[in-house]
């Protein structure tokens, strides 16, 4: 029966479609209320001036006058007046005109010498932001001079953002032992221009230096700085100091310091140093603490067909952080919420993306380096994407 109504059916259509349609009104039906959709919008205001639009400020890259080649810094530190005790030796040309003048940015110093490295003194003029050294006679491009400024910087907030809640650039934590069990310790923090509240610099992000950096420091204390430890040599008065060398250029917000009482776990990637400090109680966790490092040098250097350029990697937490972490070259500093033992870790992937994150910096935003603050977002979306690349390796697509 089945059949024949369906052949009935198919013989009506194929009749219909070759005849002649003829069309009838629409019975009448009941009519039922029926939910409706109203979509409104205010009135316009007749007597209201239009809104007049512009557009944002314009942030240009940084106009440089001149190029800084190379940066060496000898710190001391006095923790009782949380001073920088600093001697920067810069070696600097005209990037490209000719010019008579170096300007640094310099927060808050108190300077004690400004003379070229070979002795001579320079006149200068500062604001509290600024220091504009003359230097005697017009350098053209591609002459070079070096710079000595024999310095104290005591570095202050004057603000923050939701990202880096201050702007203070180099924190001295319980620098007087007056906060309990804290430890006490010296952290830095430069992004976006506060690596000029303890160091004289070209603090820009299209500018690019080599790096040295000798630290003095209680011999109890561990320390951290950019490139390679060179020498440790210990002095008479009970202090030691470290010698850090960074022979590949990076922008100076990149610069980082930090000192502290730490247990450091070491080991090696393609015969390159990696290092994990914590604070002690946490040794035994430290490669747990920041998950699958070696492995993520790996998987990264190989999606990116580039092998991680730098000469180390080393990663680091400290008290009282004022961000999540910073991808400083070669020494990333992470916040306390990174520790905690095997049994606290578990199941914590926020330890994953945030190591992932900090990791793809050294080849998005240390390695290519946006030009301008304006482009900080191509720096955050590459390293935020690499969560999802390294998620997706690591645990499957779901």
């Amino acid at each position: 029966m089945k059949k024949i109504l369906f052949f009935a059916l198919v013989v009506s259509m194929i009749w219909s479609c070759k005849t002649k349609q003829t069309f009838t009104a629409v019975p009448d039906f009941e009519m039922r209320d029926l939910d409706t959709l109203v979509v409104t919008a205010p009135k316009p205001d007749e007597f209201k001036e239009p809104e007049e639009y512009s557009l944002p400020r314009y942030n240009p890259s940084h106009t440089r006058i001149n190029d800084l080649l190379h940066t060496k810094l000898d710190l001391r530190f006095n923790w009782e007046k949380e001073q920088v005790l600093g001697q920067a030796t810069l070696t600097m040309k005209p990037y490209f005109y000719p010019t008579q003048y170096a300007v640094l940015d310099a927060k808050n110093f108190e300077f004690h010498k400004v003379q070229f490295a070979k002795g001579q003194e320079l006149e200068f003029e500062y604001d509290g932001q600024l220091i504009m050294i003359d230097l005697g006679r017009e350098y053209k491009k591609e002459e070079e001079y070096t710079l000595y400024i024999d310095y104290t910087a005591s570095p202050s907030a004057s603000g923050g953002s939701a990202a880096i809640t201050s702007d203070k650039g180099l924190f001295f934590i319980n620098p007087r032992g007056e906060e309990g069990d804290k430890p006490q310790q010296i952290w830095t923090q430069g992004e976006t221009e506060h690596n000029s509240r303890w160091f004289p610099t070209i603090d820009k992000p299209n500018e690019r230096c080599t790096q040295e950096m000798y630290l003095t420091v209680q011999d109890k204390f561990e320390t951290l700085s950019n490139g390679v430890l060179e020498s440790s040599t210990k002095n008479n008065d009970g202090t030691r100091t470290d010698y850090y060398k960074m022979d590949l250029p990076h922008a100076p917000y990149l610069f980082m310091v930090a000192v502290g009482e730490f247990a450091v776990v070491r080991e090696e990637w393609n015969g390159k140093p990696v290092e994990y400090y914590v604070e002690k109680k946490y040794k035994p966790y430290a490669k747990n603490i920041y998950p699958y490092t070696t492995e993520m040098l790996t998987f990264f250097s190989e999606k990116l067909n580039l092998e991680y350029p730098w000469q180390k990697y080393s990663q680091i937490a400290v008290r009282d952080y004022v961000s999540g972490a910073m991808e400083n070259t070669t020494g990333v500093i992470f916040g306390e919420f990174m520790q905690g033992t095997d049994r606290e870790l578990i199941d914590n992937l926020t330890n994953d993306k945030i190591v992932a994150h900090e990791l793809f910096h050294h080849w998005f935003g240390d390695l290519v380096t946006c030009e301008s603050w304006a482009n900080l977002t191509m720096n955050e979306g590459f390293a935020n994407y690499s969560e999802y690349m390294w998620l997706a390796h690591k645990y499957g697509q779901d």
